[in-house]
């Protein structure tokens, strides 16, 4: 399994829309496809692995945001965790 990497200092880390912001304007200037696949994002498998790597990935930050004695963070992390906990039981099924 690879290693997950520790999380970087609060100061080093984006807004969390910068990334949404600034690819928000560079989609508005790409022209629409013409064939779209307009069905049900649900209807195709996941992927079981990502599901795993990014539910160990909340843990850690939250275990982190925990250490450095932030309890608003953590649980937004643990609930993010949670959620990719559910979507591994869900695809178990």
């Amino acid at each position: 399994m690879k290693q997950i990497s520790e999380p970087k200092p609060v100061a080093a880390r984006l807004r969390p829309n910068a990334k949404f912001i600034a690819g928000a304007t560079l989609r508005k200037s790409q022209p629409a496809r013409k064939h779209q696949s307009f069905g049900s994002p649900g209807s195709q498998p996941r992927n079981t692995q990502s599901a795993e790597r990014n539910y160990q990935r909340y843990l850690v930050l939250a275990r982190a945001e925990t250490l450095a004695g932030d309890r608003v963070a953590a649980e937004n992390y643990f609930q993010h965790a949670e959620h990719y906990f559910r979507s591994m039981a869900k695809d178990a099924n």
